[in-house]
């Protein structure tokens, strides 16, 4: 099965980290050195996704030009012959095509940002990330997913999981656990945000989807659902009826971006994996945490 464009429902207000996004996409929040955007559609290139496709809302354009190119910076760098600048803006520009742009006007959830691309993603199986949630690993979650998937076969559909306290799976998408299959498994029941003590188990469906097309229609007449939106994950119920689902638990280090402690813990835990900046961030921490 091959998977060839992304989803990036981008057109969330991010109030849970406000007022930090009151003019700024949450998706523009910088970890370290990068946007939370950069990270995930690195991600995506690195997992073989050769069409990216945001669905954006109001005061969402720094995203799109962020990923266009910018001129008057490249020929100042280039003037004052800053070569390792230009290759990393190289670096992080994409193919011109590759990216596509199109309008959730009403925030109605995540299942009807999904449902906005249809026109774009066409009759082919597709993937979906959440750029609030950063995995850190080599190779990433998505690029895990995808060779998943060539075991999964065609005409399946995959979902990211990964275990949480038993305490908190009311907070979260959980999946039922079925029959295994090498690294994966059969996803027996998904219930969005559970009554607690009654979820199948404790693993959360994380930012990351493969799914089939068939998905649109389910969408196009979904009622709302928890929150009194639209949920992927109540149409991904009504797509399991037809069609296999398969649940990923993936290796990596799993940080929502979403919240400001999580948002907080990215950075650092995103600067510690970086040799030129560990050593210092260690020593500007300990004076933070004596005693």
């Amino acid at each position: 099965m091959k998977i060839r464009k992304a989803v990036f429902p981008v057109a969330g207000l991010g109030t849970r980290v406000l007022p930090a996004t009151k003019a700024m996409p949450k998706e523009m929040l910088t970890i370290v050195d990068k946007p939370l955007i950069q990270y995930v559609f690195d991600e995506a290139r690195e997992a073989g996704i050769e069409h990216f496709i945001f669905v954006t809302g109001r005061n969402k354009g720094s995203i799109e030009d962020h990923f266009d190119r910018m001129y008057e910076l490249d020929a100042t760098l280039e003037a004052r012959g800053k070569k390792v600048e230009l290759e990393i803006l190289a670096h992080h520009q994409p193919q011109a095509g590759a990216v596509s742009f199109t309008r959730q006007q009403s925030p109605l959830g995540l299942g009807h940002a999904v449902w906005c691309a249809r026109e774009i993603v066409g009759d082919e199986p597709f993937a979906v990330v959440l750029p609030d949630e950063l995995v850190l690993h080599t190779p990433g979650c998505l690029a895990q997913m995808v060779e998943a998937a060539k075991e999964a076969g065609e005409k399946t559909n995959l979902i990211a999981l990964q275990e949480v306290p038993a305490d908190q799976t009311h907070l979260y998408g959980i999946c039922g656990v079925g029959k295994r299959h090498g690294k994966m498994f059969e996803v027996d029941g998904m219930v969005e945000k559970p009554a607690k003590g009654t979820a199948p188990s404790n693993l959360s469906i994380t930012g990351r989807y493969i799914l089939q097309p068939e998905i649109f229609d389910i969408l196009a007449t979904q009622e709302r659902g928890a929150g009194g939106e639209i949920q992927l994950t109540d149409a991904m119920i009504g797509l399991a009826k037809a069609q296999k689902f398969y649940g990923v638990e993936f290796a990596g280090e799993r940080h929502d971006c979403g919240s400001k402690a999580g948002f907080l813990r990215a950075n650092i835990a995103y600067a510690m994996a970086r040799p030129d900046l560990r050593d210092g961030l260690r020593e500007e921490m300990r004076k933070y945490v004596k005693g």
